[in-house]
């Protein structure tokens, strides 16, 4: 399939997700209360960019998730390298990181507003929490599924253990490290509505929390697409990347 079959084909899917919401509104067989039909919410989106501000909200929220999930990967990505590696450094880290990786990251946000108060720290905070210790699994996993051939034949011609994870391990595992960025950016982004619902007045969560407040509906579904929108420019964007840093993963596919 060519790269325009692939386009249509995904805006088909999306023509027929539309067409199937107006015909629900028109037909009368959803509440339009509760299911505004598209022209609704579309007008509410751009009176929200226009006259009320919302591009402000939309960019504190990015610069939230964005910060979150640096400090993730500054963290995830040289622990989960060094941890794939050693197996000495696996045995230390890997039994505390699993325990929290199966918490829900919501359950702290009680703790974590006793801890940092109303500001930015619970909300990045959060962000990170729901990230960092599903990304470092992720890159151990990776680290550790580099051919042995690779690591065999640095030791063989003499280098330490720092070279050979440094020159050797980390740019052949680096790929699949990106690959598991552009997934774990997708969870920041479904944890930012949660981060922003308590205790917030800014961003597109607390837009949405004010909108449900008055029933208006429209504005909470335009909050949802504007989420979607941005998960899908930063995935298409860390896609592109990916592509442009290692051409030659290219495969021909018929």
């Amino acid at each position: 399939m060519s790269r325009i079959q692939a386009l249509i084909s995904g805006l088909m899917v999306w023509a027929l997700f539309f067409a199937i919401w107006v015909l629900a509104t028109r037909a009368g067989w959803v509440n339009a209360l509760l299911v505004p039909p598209p022209g609704d919410v579309i007008t509410s989106l751009w009176d929200l960019f226009a006259n009320r501000g919302f591009g402000w909200d939309v960019l504190i929220s990015i610069t939230r998730v964005m910060v979150a999930f640096a400090l993730a990967c500054a963290i995830a990505i040289p622990l989960g390298v060094s941890a794939g590696s050693f197996p000495a450094v696996e045995a230390l880290v890997m039994p505390f990181v699993s325990a929290w990786r199966y918490l829900p990251a919501p359950s702290f946000i009680p703790i974590l507003l006793m801890w940092f108060g109303t500001g930015e720290a619970p909300k990045l905070a959060l962000l990170f929490i729901g990230v960092v210790f599903f990304l470092i699994t992720l890159v151990v996993d990776h680290t550790k599924n580099v051919r042995k051939e690779l690591i065999e034949t640095a030791l063989t011609l003499g280098a330490n253990r720092s070279v050979t994870v440094g020159r050797v391990i980390f740019p052949a595992v680096l790929p699949d490290i990106m690959v598991a960025m552009r997934q774990m950016l997708a969870m920041a982004w479904t944890y930012l509505v949660i981060a922003e619902i308590v205790a917030s007045t800014t961003g597109i969560g607390a837009m949405m929390m004010r909108a449900r407040r008055f029933l208006n509906t429209d504005e909470i579904l335009a909050g949802i697409i504007v989420i979607g929108a941005l998960g899908l420019l930063f995935d298409l964007a860390f896609a592109a990347l990916h592509r442009a840093a290692f051409p030659y993963l290219r495969t021909r596919r018929g």
